[in-house]
């Protein structure tokens, strides 16, 4: 196995570490909620507080690895939201865990940042659609996990144990991504002179990310996509307890199961189409993304509308098929539009924007209506904006070309 496949296949596991320590805290929400006396709101404050301190932390860490070393940056993250995560099952108040929450948030901050790009100068732009499937696969499978961990350690332990448990990795394998190599800053780009990862940016490289128009419309697609999913994440496991009638355990593992097996099959299949269609059609990782996220709308509706609980649990399954095919194309236009100088800049300012607009604020938004007229009219949110992510993608598929080209020349 090649270097690269290697370096990709530990990033994706500590990734993986990532996404369950993010998620472990929706599949424990009724426990905490009674223990802690919490409302909806409150518990939707408790995943927007991390989200914050993410999207407002992310910036930083993205100019600093345009400068500094990313893996030493990317260590110190792991070994943050690790500590964080533990501390997390020792708190006795909604305040305490506000707290710890988002020092999570600061940890995951670094390293979702800053592994994207140094993943991408690893594989050149042909190759970065399936490369960064592969990296984003651990979304689907951690937050799969996340879930399936939570309702089996809560069940057996409570679910202070759960955070303890999922910690411990984190803190082992800290020090071991902190001591990896730093490969050559745009050596895997092509473009002519091979000098650009070698300066340092100036403010006009910065700007320049603005004017590009399919970094801007492919930021706009994740936000309203994440919006969506951000919501549906942190109160699927509810949904379906108070709802549908499920024990949560059972609805814990029955979404973590469907997750898990929609999200590698999606995030694998978008990543494979979108590199195999580009050498046919430029614009193929917008096109992949947009035809998935419009698919997956109507999908969305029925999860609402529809009375049998086994359809129901199909028609998650499909909405997330499809909603997961856009992770590794929409990631690698970020990459294939943004010179090297720059480019963890351009994921953590990626950042900032989804979560900012996107998940920051959807799981409060659903808890708060979900106080005034029911969980269940409240996941109305979903299908549209999945549709308005849509939107964007094809939107983006004017300009993703001659963005492309601009920035190898």
């Amino acid at each position: 196995m090649s270097r690269p496949w290697i370096v990709l296949a530990f990033l994706t596991g500590v990734n993986l570490l990532n996404y369950i320590d993010r998620q472990i805290l929706y599949a424990v929400f009724p426990p905490i909620q009674a223990e802690l006396h919490l409302s909806d709101t409150q518990l939707g404050l408790l995943a927007s507080a991390f989200m914050w301190v993410y999207l407002s932390t992310a910036p930083i860490f993205g100019l600093l690895a345009d400068r500094w070393s990313r893996p030493r940056l990317m260590g110190l993250g792991v070994a943050i939201w690790s500590v964080a995560t533990a501390f997390s099952g020792v708190v006795r108040s909604q305040a305490q865990l506000l707290f710890g929450r988002a020092a999570v948030g600061i940890g995951e901050a670094s390293y979702g940042a800053v592994a994207p790009a140094m993943l991408s100068d690893y594989f050149p732009p042909a190759r970065r659609g399936r490369a960064l499937a592969a990296f984003s696969m651990a979304i689907p499978v951690g937050s799969a996990l996340g879930y399936l961990l939570g309702g089996i350690l809560e069940r057996a332990f409570g679910w202070r144990a759960a955070f303890f448990v999922v910690a411990v990795p984190g803190l082992l394998l800290a020090w071991s991504v902190g001591r990896m190599s730093e490969p050559e800053r745009g050596g895997s780009d092509g473009v002519v002179g091979s000098a650009a990862g070698r300066t340092a940016p100036r403010a006009r490289d910065y700007l320049e990310l603005l004017r590009t128009k399919s970094y801007v419309l492919n930021c706009l697609a994740m936000t309203a996509m994440t919006f969506a999913v951000g919501g549906l994440a942190a109160w699927v496991p509810t949904y379906l307890v108070r709802v549908r009638g499920m024990e949560l355990a059972q609805a814990n593992l029955a979404f973590g199961l469907l997750t898990l097996i929609s999200g590698v099959g999606g995030t694998l299949a978008g990543g494979w189409i979108g590199d195999r269609l580009l050498a046919r059609v430029r614009s193929a990782y917008f096109l992949v993304s947009g035809v998935g996220l419009l698919l997956s709308a109507p999908c969305a509706a029925a999860v609402i509308l529809m009375e049998d609980r086994a359809w129901v649990l199909a028609a998650i399954f499909l909405a997330e098929v499809l909603i997961f095919l856009n992770t590794g194309p929409l990631n690698a236009i970020i990459a294939n539009v943004s010179r090297a100088e720059v480019r963890a800049t351009a994921y953590a300012a990626n950042i900032f924007v989804i979560h900012a607009l996107g998940d920051a604020v959807s799981p409060a938004v659903v808890g708060a209506a979900s106080d005034r007229v029911g969980l269940a009219a409240a996941f109305w949110i979903a299908p549209a904006a999945l549709a308005l992510a849509a939107v964007f993608c094809f939107w983006g598929m004017r300009h993703l070309a001659q963005d492309v080209n601009r920035v190898r020349s």
